[in-house]
């Protein structure tokens, strides 16, 4: 049974590591957010403050919810090397612009820790959550298990070591106070709260939805991982002892699931952070449209069995009724992209690791922090209908997750009325020349532009129709490896 972890309210001098010096307020500054301010190196405290909308932004009204105030950011700006772990120590970046909106940060994190038998546990999986409070949007970010970061008070590590660094020096809150300075010093954001499972508690979170449906859009290879379970849709590989997971349509249980998210034999660790946000919308999903979402004291009192977190039940109240209503058009998904977010590196011990690029990852990050805008969520909007000609079982409804991923709406339609097609083709009733949506889906699926049909009709009942033929490609992922066999 995990441990359940109070809030602890920070404190001037809350966020020095044992052994770093006295944990003096000297050690640490408080900066204070001033809304309209163009000056990234400030943040949120506890007062309230006027918070201006951008006229970019969606107003939503939600319903009232019990809140509290979120803890208060503090910076460590204790001694900091020039170098360590072989590398250059980054200067801390400035915080990221939240364009006075009311965002709530949570870090899920999962572990690895049954599978040592050290106690040494691993973060292997860091998916932030940012919810809006202002917009009644969601995004969430997935960080590489090997991204290689500094860590305050101690030295440049991958990022997966934060955690349990914290734990073993005696950082004031423990693992999360220590993961908590790195994102900040690093990335600029601030974590308020985290929830964390190993892979027994993820198992039981699924399981206890009733499972989650899943489109595979990229064929999965891999051996049986210890603590999952291989999907029941998947066969024996050509390679000995492995098994493939083809391109479809799956309902996973826990174990399944398991072996969904922690494979990447032929994938990479990039990949696997867009599975497991995959799989995170899907248990989202499975308990708004079963109405576990509602049954908020249930829920946690079963939930608190498996998760360690500094959340109370006050914070879940308070999220329920956004989480009950939340359009899927409002959750933008984020990853880094090796080789342009990030670069490979060893440093003096060998391994392998990833040099975050700041260049492009501040423009990454700063997108996670803006909410979709009136234009964006038209563009969402598009009606696309997807029926299967190709031949493979449930492929339309792969493709239309694959669209509503991309924040495009679609439905899948079953069968094609013409039977088996050979190529893929999109059919573009809009008649529109410009503002069309039909180049993005075209990227989305892998449609040549060959495939694409005008026919303006305006008497039309969707904007678009795919029609999925023999050709079609559902992996349209960067650095997918081709599963052999």
């Amino acid at each position: 049974m995990a441990r359940r972890l109070p809030l602890i309210e920070q404190t001037a001098t809350a966020l020095a590591p044992s052994g770093q010096g006295n944990n003096s307020p000297a050690s640490l500054r408080l900066i204070s957010w001033r809304p309209g301010s163009d000056e990234l190196a400030q943040f949120e405290t506890n007062t309230p403050q006027p918070t201006p909308v951008p006229p970019t932004t969606i107003s939503t009204t939600l319903p009232p919810v019990a809140t509290r105030p979120l803890p208060t950011v503090y910076f460590y700006s204790g001694p900091v090397a020039a170098e360590a772990g072989g590398t250059a120590v980054p200067t801390a970046v400035q915080p990221l612009d939240r364009y006075g909106n009311d965002l709530m940060n949570i870090a899920l994190l999962g572990h690895d820790g049954e599978l040592t038998e050290d106690g040494f546990i691993r973060t292997d999986t860091i998916i932030i959550v940012s919810i809006n409070r202002t917009t009644g949007s969601v995004a969430m970010l997935t960080l590489p298990r090997d991204l290689y970061v500094y860590m305050p008070g101690w030295t440049m590590q991958r990022i997966n070591l934060a955690y349990i660094h914290g734990e073993t020096s005696g950082w004031t809150d423990g693992g999360f106070g220590l993961l908590r300075q790195t994102l900040l010093y690093n990335l600029g954001i601030n974590i308020h709260y985290y929830a964390m499972v190993n892979l027994t508690g993820f198992k039981a979170i699924v399981d206890a939805v009733g499972g989650v449906d899943l489109a595979v859009d990229c064929a999965i290879e891999d051996l049986p991982l210890i603590g999952a379970e291989t999907p029941a849709g998947a066969h024996p590989s050509t390679n000995e002892d492995y098994f493939v997971l083809p391109v479809g349509y799956y309902h996973m249980s826990g174990a399944e699931a398991l072996w969904y998210v922690r494979s990447r034999h032929n994938s990479s660790d990039f990949d696997r952070g867009r599975r497991q946000q995959q799989v995170l919308r899907a248990v989202w999903r499975k308990a708004r449209d079963t109405g576990i979402l509602s049954n908020a004291f249930p829920l946690w009192t079963e939930g608190s069995q498996y998760v360690e977190t500094n959340l109370v039940f006050e914070d879940i109240l308070g999220l329920v009724p956004l989480a009950i209503s939340l359009d899927p058009a409002r959750i933008d998904n984020y990853r880094l992209a090796r080789t342009y977010h990030t670069v490979p590196w060893q440093p003096p011990d060998g391994s392998n690791v990833q040099l975050p690029v700041y260049d492009t990852l501040r423009e990454l990050l700063q997108d996670f922090y803006t909410p979709p805008t009136e234009n964006q969520l038209l563009f969402r909007a598009a009606a696309v209908q997807v029926v299967n000609g190709s031949g493979n079982a449930d492929w339309d409804r792969v493709a239309a997750e694959r669209l509503v991923w991309d924040g495009i709406g679609a439905v899948a339609m079953g069968l094609s009325a013409d039977g088996l097609v050979d190529d893929t083709i999109l059919i573009d009733y809009t008649g529109r020349t410009k503002g069309s949506s039909a180049e993005r889906i075209a990227r989305v699926l892998n449609i040549r532009p060959e495939n694409i049909r005008l026919e303006p009709d305006p008497n039309r009942a969707v904007d678009f129709q795919v029609i999925l033929g023999r050709n079609y490609s559902s992996c349209v992922e960067e650095g997918i490896l081709p599963v052999g066999g």
